[in-house]
């Protein structure tokens, strides 16, 4: 199967008043338009409440580009305690997602990565 042309979700999990349960709320959606397995890579189209996550995603770059491993899992685990990535089959349980300007790039799974 091929992921040219289809639309991912970027979205923020937030407690829900049901005990156990979560909201979800868009922060914007990722139509690939390249595979270079494992990568996928496509233009970010945000929505307005991506603004206040976007400078976890430059910290993230900006970390890799120090080779400041640590600094950038860190930041990567508030992101993914925080945001989900939702496949046009459902939400995966992992995900690496890289977002500058209109443009992301990300590798995810089904199952979690090993550490």
């Amino acid at each position: 199967m091929g992921f040219e042309g289809q639309v991912w979700r970027l979205e923020r999990l937030r407690p829900h008043e049901h005990q156990g349960e979560r909201e979800r709320e868009l922060l914007g959606e990722i139509e690939i338009v390249e595979t270079d397995f494992p990568w996928l890579r496509g233009r970010f189209t945000a929505q307005r409440a991506f603004a206040e996550f976007r400078p976890w995603f430059d910290e993230a770059l900006a970390a890799l580009e120090e080779e400041d491993f640590e600094r950038f899992d860190e930041v990567y685990e508030s992101m993914t305690r925080t945001l989900s990535l939702v496949s046009p089959a459902g939400p995966v349980a992992e995900f690496l997602l890289h977002i500058q300007g209109g443009e992301a790039w990300f590798r995810w799974s089904d199952t979690p990565f090993e550490s």
